[in-house]
């Protein structure tokens, strides 16, 4: 009976330490990699993630999970595990008084969503000079140069040496392109009907 006690205490522990982690801000982007979270929390750090990921759903948060070489750690190797970044989103998508009240304007979150479908559509890269050209008959030109900034430096987008955009870690974590690109498909199809 103590030893259960005593074991969920220390989950109890570790579940406050992961959470403090992971919500807390350390490095240029949010998150804590896996092998921080190990060398933390302990070997069964997945766990106490698990548990923790129960928790912050009731609050409508998720922790995410990303990685370079694998989209989810099921099935990835350990130390694919360990390198990956694990960071909390919102669980639901964000309404548009709440976006307005974190600072977005509505066209800002339009020519995002616009930029990230076109990203998209051409094979997840695009020259600068196009994602320009597109946005420009709806958007002044110094607004366009405004918001790529803003994108890259948030981490939404990134720019190669050649100009060329492709989506980077946030928009990868954060924007559910499935989603996005069957509103957009969706929208179409009302339309012609």
């Amino acid at each position: 009976m103590a030893k259960k006690a005593e074991e969920a205490a220390s989950y109890a522990r570790k579940l406050r330490k992961a959470a403090q982690l992971l919500f807390f801000q350390r490095h240029k982007k949010p998150g804590v990699k896996g092998w921080e979270l190990k060398k933390v929390l302990g070997k069964d750090y997945m766990k106490v993630i698990g548990l923790l990921s129960i928790e912050l759903e009731k609050l409508g948060f998720q922790i995410k999970t990303l990685s370079e070489e694998a989209e989810s750690p099921e099935g990835s190797t350990e130390e694919q595990v360990d390198r990956a970044r694990f960071f909390v989103t919102l669980k639901e998508p964000v309404a548009s008084p709440e976006a307005i009240a974190g600072g977005w304007r509505i066209d800002d979150i339009a020519m995002l969503a616009a930029v990230v479908a076109y990203i998209i559509s051409k094979q997840g890269k695009a020259p600068r000079r196009e994602v320009e050209q597109i946005l420009r008959d709806k958007f002044p030109m110094w607004r366009i140069e405004l918001n790529l900034e803003r994108f890259i430096r948030r981490g939404y987008l990134a720019q190669d040496e050649e100009g060329v955009l492709y989506l980077d870690w946030r928009a990868r974590a954060e924007i559910d392109s499935k989603a996005l690109l069957n509103l957009i498909l969706g929208g179409v199809e009302k339309r012609e009907s």
